[in-house]
């Protein structure tokens, strides 16, 4: 499966922990990843400085569903439910 161009949710539902250029502490869960442009495209992408969880990032339908709202939906409820107790 390919990337929806435009959708954006994997910039915004899933926390970051390593630096972001702009976000030097990474980013939190559902904040909106300072490297995603207006039209929801990654400005890092195919660049080095992209942080490895990215780049590791494959879209596959039972994440990505069918709309972008469904896929933020999904991705934030995965961020949810796997994140560390404190």
């Amino acid at each position: 499966m390919d990337c929806r161009l435009g959708c954006g949710a994997c910039c915004i539902a899933p926390s970051i922990s390593t630096p972001i250029p702009g976000m030097p502490n990474g980013k939190p869960a559902g904040e909106r990843c300072v490297q995603l442009n207006e039209d929801n495209l990654c400005r890092l992408f195919g660049k080095p400085e992209r942080p490895k969880v990215c780049l590791s990032f494959k879209p596959c339908a039972d994440v990505c569903g069918s709309t972008n709202e469904s896929a933020l939906e999904t991705l934030l409820e995965l961020e949810s439910v796997t994140k560390a107790s404190a």
